[in-house]
Order: C-alpha cells, then sequence, then structure tokens
C-alpha cells in the first residue's frame, strides 16, 4: 500500500476547506490515544484546549495539513498509511477505526479521523497557525507560491546521492513519494539511481518542471487509490492510478517505446521504471 502524497493530501484540504472553516468546535472525543500521540499533553488536553475554537483556514506543506484556528493555535495533522478525515452526518454510523470525532456548535457534519494503522495522527500546535513549528524543517513543496525553483536546483546539483532518493528528501523538496517521483523520473527519462550532482541543469530543470506536472494533474484527478484506505473527505476514491505511466506497471509496455516495465527495490520500496527510456549510466 501506497502512502498519501502530496496530491492526496491537498485533496483532502481541499474537502476541509468547505465543509469545516468557519465553523466551532463544540468537543472533541477521543478513541484512541495513539491518534494524539504527538500532542504530548495527552488526549484530555487535546480535547479541551479545541473546545470553542473555530476553524479559519485550511493548508498544507507536502504530506502535512493543518488547520489554523481562531486562537493563533492550528490542528496540525499527518494521515500516516491510512489516515482518513472524513465528513460525516452526525447520525452516521460509527466506523470501526474512528479515532477522533469532532463536534460543532451548528449541529452539522461531524469531522472524523479513521485511521486503520494508526501510523498517523494529529495535535494542535501551540502559536501554529501560519506554520507549525512541528513542520517548520521540512522543504517547501514545489507547488507552493514560494518554492524557488532555482534554490532547488542549486541544493539538488549540491547532493551527492540518487536523484530519486533526493526527491523522496522532505528536507529538500516535500510532498513527493515514491508513486510520483517514479513518475516524473518516467517522464523525464532519468532513471532514480543516476547522482543527482551529475545531472545536467537542462535535465535538472526538466526533472522538476515534470514533478509539478504529475503533482498537478494527480490533484486534478483526486489523487491515487490502490485500495479503500485513501479516500477523500466524502469517502471517494481518486483516478489518477488510470494515469500511470510507470509506477505499479511491471511487465506492462511501456506507453512510450513498448519495452516492458521493470521493477526493482530502492529504499525498501518497488521502484518502477522503463530499461530503455531510462537507461542506467
Amino acid at each position: 500500500m501506497a502512502v498519501p502524497e502530496l496530491p492526496e493530501v491537498e485533496t483532502v484540504r481541499v474537502g476541509l476547506e468547505r465543509w469545516v472553516v468557519g465553523r466551532t468546535i463544540a468537543k472533541v472525543k477521543v478513541g484512541h490515544p495513539r491518534a494524539v500521540r504527538r500532542h504530548v499533553a495527552g488526549p484530555k488536553d487535546f480535547e479541551r484546549v479545541l473546545a470553542g475554537r473555530t476553524i479559519i483556514s485550511t493548508r498544507r506543506r507536502g504530506k502535512y495539513l493543518w488547520l489554523p484556528l481562531d486562537s493563533g493555535d492550528a490542528i496540525v495533522g499527518h494521515l500516516g498509511m491510512s489516515g482518513q478525515m472524513l465528513v460525516q452526518p452526525v447520525t452516521a454510523p460509527l466506523e470501526k477505526h474512528l479515532h477522533i470525532r469532532f463536534d460543532f456548535t451548528d449541529k452539522g457534519p461531524q469531522l472524523r479521523f479513521i485511521d486503520q494503522r494508526t501510523f498517523g495522527g494529529l495535535a494542535v500546535s501551540v502559536g501554529g497557525a501560519e506554520l507549525p513549528q512541528e513542520i517548520a524543517h521540512i522543504g517547501k513543496d514545489p507547488l507552493e507560491e514560494s518554492f524557488v525553483d532555482k534554490d532547488f536546483l542549486v541544493r539538488l546539483s549540491g547532493r551527492r546521492t540518487a536523484v530519486k532518493r533526493a526527491l523522496l528528501d522532505q528536507t529538500l523538496i516535500s510532498g513527493v513519494g515514491n508513486i510520483y517521483a517514479d513518475e516524473a523520473l518516467w517522464r523525464a527519462k532519468i532513471h532514480g539511481n543516476r547522482p543527482s550532482d551529475e545531472l545536467s541543469r537542462p535535465a535538472a530543470q526538466r526533472l522538476l518542471a515534470h514533478v509539478k506536472e504529475v503533482l498537478g494533474e494527480a490533484i486534478t484527478a483526486g489523487g491515487t487509490s490502490f485500495d479503500a484506505l485513501y479516500v477523500n473527505v466524502n469517502g471517494e476514491s481518486g483516478y489518477f492510478e488510470r494515469g500511470l505511466n510507470a509506477y505499479g506497471r511491471e511487465g506492462e509496455p511501456c506507453p512510450r517505446c513498448g519495452t516492458a516495465i521493470k521493477r526493482s527495490t530502492f529504499m525498501n520500496r518497488s521502484s518502477f521504471f522503463c530499461p530503455k527510456c531510462q537507461r542506467e549510466r
């Protein structure tokens, strides 16, 4: 199973923007302490500090999202491998893996955090409305307005590592995971094992352009769903899987040259590439 990456988290953020912004939290119920393990003061404090707070916007950086509050604090979250943030009617049956439930003063739909594998979670970031300090160390993501292409390219050329490893380094560029790294590399005709400091400037620029392109297309498609664990706030799956050219296509013909797509192991993950279009040097 793939971990939700930038397009999936952005799809969730957009849904939350529609359904929870401007609403005031009446109460919060934490059903599993692991879901708020990053909130060091504990579940009861998490419930207490959020009661009466109004959600004023939704924001995202890479694979993290946060909900700024009228107090200047923020609810910061990571979906982990199977986290879901669903908007459900108050009368809807409780999900098996429901760990956090938000009720609002308008008595409208609840916000529910469901997580089968409990690798994800939520926490309150004190003073984190603008940017939670818990995620300030990660790199800007390529779709942020403040992302500077030139700065990224300089840092990329200074890394003595495989270019795919660089793309997965969240301190260098956030939000790009295994799926979209493979897709961008395929489009750029670059093997993931190519040393990043050996890429020519035009090749690096081409790769970054394809990273942005792939992420944008995936957001339009609502993300990539390989199973029922990733869904948007309405419980719907994304359909970008239909547009994948390399990832998960082992043995299938490359859409560009017809050569069978290969799979290899990279950083304990499966990596997919075309051995003809993406020659390893």
